[in-house]
């Protein structure tokens, strides 16, 4: 199996993102959450996005100044506005847009609803073009030399049964990572896509602890499930200094299991 580090050794990394300012959307649970976190321990600065009521409270007390909470559906467009609007006003703008917002229904194929596909690929997919495109003109706009990085999944990559809508979705997504990449490179613009395996983030243990993950552990080379913190500083990576030569790449998070 492959190593684990602790949280702390993850984030004692310095990726010289101090006094950046990232918009992260999905930033209440899961990915989104963690990689909040990640940032703000890299001293940049946050504003989190989340249908969660409690997202403000969320991030003063992760964050205290250094992060905002704006509560809403990135579905939507006036909240798309209102993140970038709310980063202007508090930090002075931002410079990096991290896709996390992203739903799983399923089903299978010959079973899935019209209202189910609509939904996934809303979420999954549109929402984050739209976010993206409204970013990228914020940057473009502004002349500033930033950076996006989606989330996707190695549901893109391969094949899931019972995943038809979020498979088609994250495909999506890695192809509209790599537009978005040839098209805004000129402005100095990167953008890139993780794909994940299953993440132990809460809902990741509630969907796998079990007989099933531990059998489909056995097929990854890993041995293992990723943990959020280990996506969450590939998050950062991409936004770094140190990926300046790397845009519409996307990065696969999953011990293994798609070099099958």
């Amino acid at each position: 199996m492959l190593p684990v580090y602790s949280p702390e050794e993850i984030k004692s990394l310095n990726l010289g993102l101090k006094g950046r300012t990232a918009i992260i959307t999905g930033a209440t649970s899961g990915i989104g959450n963690c990689t909040a976190d990640y940032f703000l321990s890299q001293g940049a600065n946050v504003v989190m996005s989340g249908r969660n009521p409690k997202v403000e409270e969320m991030a003063r007390e992760m964050g205290g100044e250094k992060a905002v909470g704006v509560r809403g559906d990135v579905c939507d467009r006036e909240h798309r506005e209102a993140l970038i609007r709310t980063a202007e006003e508090v930090f002075g703008g931002a410079d990096i847009l991290v896709n996390c917002a992203g739903i799983t229904l399923l089903g299978n194929a010959e079973e899935l609803s019209e209202e189910d596909w609509n939904k996934v690929i809303e979420v999954n997919l549109t929402a984050n073009f739209l976010m993206a495109q409204a970013f990228g003109k914020y940057l473009i706009d502004h002349e500033i030399r930033g950076c996006i990085v989606n989330v996707a999944s190695q549901g893109g990559v391969i094949a899931l049964k019972r995943h038809a809508a979020y498979c088609a979705s994250k495909g999506g997504v890695i192809m509209m990572t790599k537009v978005l990449a040839l098209e805004w490179g000129d402005y100095g613009i990167r953008v890139n896509a993780v794909s994940p395996t299953v993440v132990m983030t809460a809902m990741g243990h509630q969907a796998w602890d079990g007989p099933h993950g531990e059998a489909l552990k056995k097929e990854m080379p890993s041995g293992r499930f990723a943990e959020p913190e280990e996506v969450a500083s590939v998050i950062a990576y991409l936004c770094s200094p140190g990926a300046s030569m790397i845009t519409g790449h996307n990065l696969i998070i999953d011990g293994g299991y798609t070099i099958k």
